[in-house]
């Protein structure tokens, strides 16, 4: 099975019940003209990135044609497309934005038809140099989506398929953001917080505050990297976001003791909670509300009109910790990554 000269990548395992296998390749590849690409429509319920967006955001890098997939029939119908995404910067696409298969795929097919247009995408970005798979964001969930039948089905299948393109760790997130219609939280009263130009003093505070973390990324990291591995990685991340170093802050009793950290940041649409965190003998005293009205003052005063912030499904108290500081719960997420390695 070729696509203008595209071979189906080593390790990519095709299997589907229809007679004819489809073609796949990144759009420039695949002789499609990219206009048919994003016009590609479905009854389901779950989002997809429409056509004017992508172009908005491709104007800035974040959309590439490289990183546009897509699978064809033999009469070069559009059946499924996948899109990643990058920052503007980025020299591999960081996540999967958007995952269709057009309605006249028969159910049973989609998750083949899907999984191999996500192994093939895989295999180019590990071509390119990446150290693993971008993980797959499957955004803009409502919170009953499981009570829904079709939504349940949606996400069924692209469930299915993200597991046999080897991105087997699911978590589901919750989105909020705050917007100045809120009133703004009360100003800390019992921590002080200061910058610090030494990246070494926040490794040191990542390292504490991820002690008994309910994050699954952070256990799942610490389990197969170790503690000082993963505070690395929390840092270099948040280092590479558009977020500024010079936002950082960790946060002190008045004794002088490390209470905690907060590292405001930034989405390439919005301004973000980022990264915060009390450290273990200091928890259950309300520290992480203060913490997180010093990140959402920061940026009110900075004239943000919207801050955003996730935290994973079974972290009760950070989702507490949001309610309490006036941040509404706008959507579910269902992140699928590769397992750390």
């Amino acid at each position: 099975m070729s696509a203008t000269g595209l071979r189906t990548p080593k390790g990519v395992s095709l299997t589907f019940p229809s007679s004819a296998a489809p073609r796949l390749a990144a759009a420039p590849d695949l002789g499609a003209d990219l206009d048919h690409v994003l016009a590609l429509t479905s009854l389901e319920p779950v989002w997809r990135l429409p056509a004017d967006a992508y172009r908005a955001e491709a104007a800035r890098q974040q959309y590439r044609p490289e990183w546009t997939w897509a699978a064809c029939g033999p009469d070069g119908q559009v059946l499924a497309r996948a899109l990643w995404w990058g920052q503007s910067d980025s020299e591999h696409p960081l996540a999967l934005d958007c995952l269709a298969v057009i309605d006249d795929v028969p159910a049973a097919e989609r998750a083949p038809l899907a999984a191999a247009l996500l192994q093939a995408g895989h295999h180019a970005v590990r071509e390119a140099g990446a150290d693993a798979p971008p993980l797959y964001n499957l955004m803009r969930l409502p919170g009953g989506w499981r009570d829904d039948p079709a939504h349940a089905a949606a996400v069924a299948w692209r469930q299915d398929a993200a597991r046999r393109a080897g991105l087997s760790v699911e978590v589901e997130r919750l989105q909020f953001e705050w917007t100045p219609e809120t009133p703004l939280p009360a100003a800390p009263e019992r921590l002080l917080f200061s910058p610090e130009p030494d990246d070494e003093a926040f490794l040191a505070a990542m390292r504490r505050v991820a002690e008994g973390t309910l994050d699954a990324h952070t256990r799942e990291s610490e389990a197969a990297n170790g503690p000082e591995a993963t505070a690395r990685e929390s840092l270099q991340f948040y280092l590479d976001r558009p977020g500024k170093r010079e936002w950082w802050r960790l946060a002190h009793t008045p004794d002088g003791t490390l209470a905690g950290l907060a590292i405001p940041s930034a989405t390439p649409y919005a301004r973000n909670v980022g990264y915060l965190g009390v450290v273990p003998e200091l928890r259950g005293r309300g520290y992480v509300s203060e913490i997180l009205a010093a990140i959402t003052r920061f940026h009110a005063a900075d004239g943000a009109e919207r801050i955003t912030a996730t935290t994973d499904l079974g972290n009760h108290p950070m989702a507490a910790a949001f309610a309490r500081a006036g941040y509404r719960d706008t959507e579910v997420r269902l992140i699928f990554s590769a397992p750390v390695d």
